[in-house]
């Protein structure tokens, strides 16, 4: 329903209309000789601009007033209000509205319920607001109030032909966001607003405080696990207290393994409990223990959200060893790991596939070894995983902060061969993983084909993966990259015709050039896989790899192409990403199988970079160095070959590397490589940071030190 009214903004300029008398009388005379009838329409035409300029001064408005209103209610919904209350606002909300609404003005109401966050449950529109028996809106937080963001809700869902409420129904616990920021600005856009308090009845309110555990623990010794609980409640003469009853859980955790320390039904006066656990340990580790207070009645206990404390303890016994094998080849160091049990050592053993979670888990170790265990593991999408990031720089702080010894132990899948270079771990070792001597000739070329993705985001994951696998090549290998450049066809990214170039000082431009490159529609694969061919016979590497990744879609090769990759020896892996049915994958498969590469089918773009991480260590087998049974020599007394006399057997083969030039690297044990004394090490340590790191390049009897195990 509407009423017109007019309306000045500036009503003091309407006394200029007393102009018009004195501007009749001047002009009446000024006009005589016009005749009658001219005379009055000239007065007539000067009244009206007079009277139009003033009324444009005046700032004259038609105003238009709706005597419809709308009225959101705010209810709060979080978790300091018991669940009968929430209920009873659902209700008065439903009764006022059918109650006060004047559906023939046509008025409308909404309900915008908040707790950490705020939602609309029901927008406002002109009917009754429905009883659905509860609330449909699920609010994923209900640990706080913040009525901040309900205000703004709510000021965004009024429209602008009607008058505008808001009634708020809360206790006033608001603990996020500053509700009297808003309110200004809402009176100021004529929002008027109503507070409804919610009365609440006194209630519990239990607490776990902490967990208390002696901080001196020793293994086989019994103590106690207390856990201080306080049953807080109103205080005064009138005041009136209540016992709660609920169970007391304690468990204690040993990295993700949760066992239960003792459970019992308690009841809690007001004030202060403690309740204690005897309880001992047997296994040196770092332990955390975990205490949950779960009351019988729920409307009991004002916040659940801290009925739950835990308390940390690190108990040392003999020397702890967390060893990591590759989970591709279990078993293999069993010898090893009998020998250091046989040492009076606690061995634990992993594999790489789910190694540790947390730096919590590793401070239970004095030591953590490597066993052989590459970057990245697995054949296929369902299978291949890696080191995270963030789990490297776990075991690098570990060392450098927490003091923890770090051994690494060689083979083909270890060291540069495994894919670790350029990462933290390569920091905290005694030896850089690349070789940086020019004259050898275990030298890697790899090609990659950047084919556009449909897959969401496919283009950035293929840049991100791409990076990965520039990251894990030596200085001195090979690499190229070919695009299909919407301008000139199939192009190198770099390199110009040459296209395959080496690392070395070149790789911050090359990872520069990645990020800024757009894939193209290729739209055959027979081009690019010439360009590689071409570019591999100019380059002298004992190792030649391709990657393809693509949706499928570019015309498959011919079968004289995929031919002469077989005779040069030279693999493809080809990655299948959001292919459009069997038809667009099968040609990648048969270029992977023609060239005895791997295929694998992609379907969530973040596995790529694991993949990637898996192929790139194909380029850095040239790494791995045969030896024709030669004797390594002791160079350097150091502690670690405290015992060690005479001369030491043979080795058949051992992962190269490069001494870091650093004093602090004591350099044991070499293996007479000719001429190159840098990349010969087999035993080299350091100290790093806080803890000590070690580099063993050969492997621990099962394949190149087989003559070791019975020396």
């Amino acid at each position: 329903m509407w009423n017109l009214n007019i309306g000045f903004d500036r009503p003091e300029y309407l006394v200029l209309l007393l102009m018009l008398p004195v501007l009749w009388v001047l002009s009446y005379r000024s006009l005589a000789s016009l005749g009658r009838v001219r005379r009055w329409v000239a007065m007539v035409a000067r009244s009206l601009v007079v009277l139009f300029f003033v009324l444009a001064l005046a700032e004259m408005q038609w105003l238009r007033t709706s005597s419809r209103l709308t009225v959101i209610y705010l209810l709060d919904q979080s978790a300091s209000i018991p669940r009968l209350k929430r209920d009873l606002m659902r209700e008065y909300v439903i009764r006022e509205v059918h109650k006060y609404r004047r559906a023939e003005r046509g008025d409308r109401a909404g309900v915008v319920i908040f707790g950490r966050d705020a939602a609309i449950e029901v927008p406002p529109f002109d009917d009754d607001i429905p009883d659905a028996g509860s609330f449909e809106t699920m609010l994923p937080h209900r640990d706080a109030t913040n009525l901040e963001s309900a205000l703004k809700l709510a000021q965004a869902s009024f429209s602008e032909d009607t008058a505008k409420r808001i009634v708020i129904v809360t206790d006033g616990n608001e603990n996020i966001g500053n509700a009297q920021s808003v309110a200004p600005n809402l009176t100021t856009n004529g929002i008027g607003i109503d507070v409804i308090p919610v009365k609440m009845e006194t209630r519990a309110e239990v607490a776990i405080e902490k967990v208390t555990i002696p901080s001196d623990v020793r293994r086989g010794t019994p103590f106690e696990v207390r856990t201080v609980l306080n049953n807080d409640q109103e205080e005064g003469a009138h005041a009136r207290t209540k016992t709660v009853r609920g169970r007391l859980r304690v468990t204690r955790l040993v990295g993700s393994h949760e066992e239960l320390i003792g459970e019992e039904t308690v009841e809690l006066p007001p004030g202060k409990t403690v309740i204690g656990f005897k309880h001992s340990i047997d296994k040196p580790a770092m332990y955390t223990y975990r205490s949950v207070f779960v009351p019988d009645d729920p409307e009991d206990d004002l916040m659940p959200q801290n009925n739950e404390a835990t308390a940390f303890t690190y108990v040392r016994g003999k020397g702890r060893v967390l060893l990591i094998e590759n989970s591709e080849h279990p078993g293999e160091f069993d010898y090893l790991i009998e020998r250091l049990r046989l040492s009076n050592l606690e061995i634990e053993v992993r594999g790489s596939t789910q190694p540790f979670e947390s730096l919590a888990e590793l401070q239970g170790f004095d030591c953590v070894v490597l066993a052989d265990v590459p970057r990245s593991t697995g054949f296929d999408t369902a299978s291949v995983s890696s080191f995270r990031d963030e789990q490297i720089s776990m075991l690098v702080r570990n060392t450098e902060q927490m003091g923890a010894g770090l051994v690494m132990l060689g083979g083909p899948n270890s060291f540069g061969a495994g894919g670790l270079a350029n990462t933290e771990l390569e920091k905290a070792m005694p030896i850089d993983f690349q070789i940086r001597n020019a004259k050898i000739s275990a030298v890697g070329a790899l090609v990659l084909t950047m084919h556009a993705s449909e897959m969401a985001q496919g283009n950035f994951w293929q840049k991100k993966v791409a990076r990965e696998a520039i990251k894990a090549l030596g200085p001195m290998d090979f690499c190229g990259v070919v695009h299909w450049d919407n301008v000139g066809g199939d192009a190198w990214l770099w390199g110009g015709n040459q296209g395959l170039i080496r690392i070395a000082g070149r790789r911050n431009t090359m990872l520069a050039m990645l990020d800024r490159m757009t894939p193209g529609d290729m739209p055959e694969f027979e081009p690019s896989m010439k360009m590689a061919l071409a570019a591999f016979s100019r380059v002298n590497a004992s190792v030649k790899h391709m990657i393809i990744i693509s949706d499928g879609d570019p015309s498959p090769p011919s079968a004289t192409i995929l031919a002469r990759f077989r005779q040069a020896g030279i693999k493809v892996t080809t990655v299948a990403v959001a292919t459009h049915g069997p038809a667009a994958s099968s040609p990648l498969k048969a270029i992977a199988a023609a060239t005895q590469g791997n295929y694998y089918e992609v379907t969530n773009p973040k596995v790529l970079p694991k993949i990637y991480q898996r192929e790139a260590r194909r380029v850095s087998r040239p790494l791995i160095k045969p030896l024709d049974d030669v004797s390594p020599q002791i160079v350097y007394p150091h502690e670690i070959l405290e015992g060690i006399n005479g001369p030491l057997p043979p080795l058949t083969g051992m992962v190269l590397s490069t001494v870091k030039q650093n004093p602090l690297v004591e350099v044991a044990i070499r293996s007479p490589i000719p001429n190159d004394p840098k990349n010969s090490t087999v035993l080299a340590a350091w100290t790093y940071g806080l803890g000590r790191s070690v580099a063993w390049t050969t492997d621990a009897g099962h394949r190149w030190s087989t003559a070791w195990t019975s020396w």
